[in-house]
């Protein structure tokens, strides 16, 4: 099933409870949530008692990405704010396995993330206890980035190991997601899309999701 995850790095900040009413109504399955902490990447963006804000103005799936150093510490206080699924980096300092115990036990759905460099196999161990695998398409850290067409075998990788096992493990792709790439994902085996300026940026969002999820529903 195609999920479209709209990322609010692109939102106007200033207008957030319209952008997410809107995004709604626009057809998003999802709202993409960057959390960044200035260390584990160069830019810092928001917090817990933030997303606790945003809760009330969308019904939508809170799909957060932890770019942390240590996300296990960080966790609960993101449960408690509304999250419904919790993606965290391999790359991170936390144990993968004790997090991805972590998150379930407190009733979200818990995803990892690989950066460019790691091999999607580093996944492979957990997939049962996973959710979702979120592939970066881009360095992590900045929105509006070029998609990186060289990180389609760790997804094609990732989708004939999920089949091989009989699994419903969904597989993201977050960075530079648009009317020009989505199929290129979408065929290697992804089935959740996260997009920011080409759907925010978009003089018609609603039609913006339906192409993309259109373009991607071909392949699934």
């Amino acid at each position: 099933m195609i999920k479209i995850s709209p990322s609010i790095l692109s939102c106007d900040y200033a207008r957030m409870g319209e952008e997410f009413e809107n995004m709604k109504r626009c057809g998003a399955d999802w709202l993409h949530i960057d959390v960044m902490d200035g260390h584990f990447v160069p830019n810092i963006t928001l917090g817990a008692p933030i997303v606790k804000c945003m809760r009330p103005h969308s019904d939508l799936v809170f799909d957060v990405h932890l770019m942390i150093s240590d996300p296990k510490k960080y966790i609960p206080d993101f449960v408690k704010a509304g999250a419904d699924v919790i993606t965290f980096h391999a790359e991170a300092d936390s144990p993968v396995e004790e997090t991805i115990d972590l998150i379930r036990s407190l009733g979200c759905t818990a995803a990892l993330a690989v950066k460019p460099a790691t091999p999607a196999e580093v996944a492979f161990p957990y997939l049962e206890k996973l959710g979702m695998v979120l592939v970066m398409t881009v360095e992590p850290g900045f929105g509006g980035q070029s998609f990186m067409a060289d990180m389609m075998p760790k997804v094609q990788a990732l989708r004939a190991e999920i089949t091989r096992r009989g699994l419903a493990t969904d597989i993201q792709v977050d960075g530079g997601i648009s009317l020009n790439t989505v199929e290129t994902a979408a065929k290697a085996g992804a089935n959740v899309l996260v997009a920011g300026s080409a759907i925010f940026g978009a003089d018609d969002p609603k039609a913006m999701i339906a192409a993309l999820r259109e373009s991607a529903a071909k392949y699934f």
